[in-house]
């Protein structure tokens, strides 16, 4: 994965093995974080750590919400295991893009008006 040089961005390489990667960035997550993720079972667990979660496509995962998402994930995975065609998401389009950004600019904007400023508070 080609990652821009830049100061402010950091390339992590973790282990090889089930949900390292989902574990390293869970185990850092906290109020101070925003979180650009489409895996539900490591939204939720950002959530619970109190980071800002944003899915690519601009949804929000919240405390309200994260329940929810994780029980439909889980009922399409068994239905999957089952043999049943449940398709895939929706192809990613320009209205995508454009909700992910606004999300974001939100999302930063929050940190900002809670007192948080480059990575501290």
């Amino acid at each position: 994965m080609a990652v821009p040089r830049e100061p402010w961005i950091e390339r992590v390489i973790v282990s090889a093995g089930m949900n390292v990667a989902d574990d390293w960035i869970a185990e850092r997550a906290d109020a101070a974080a925003i979180v650009v993720t489409a895996d539900i079972p490591l939204a939720a667990r950002c959530v619970k750590a109190g980071a800002q979660v944003i899915a690519p496509n601009g949804k929000l995962f919240s405390e309200e919400a994260i329940g929810m998402a994780l029980a439909t994930r889980n009922l399409m995975d068994e239905l999957r295991s089952a043999g049943a065609v449940t398709g895939g998401p929706k192809p990613f389009a320009p209205k995508d893009r454009s909700a992910f950004l606004s999300a974001l600019d939100a999302a930063v904007m929050r940190l900002k008006r809670a007192g948080f400023r480059d990575g501290t508070a």
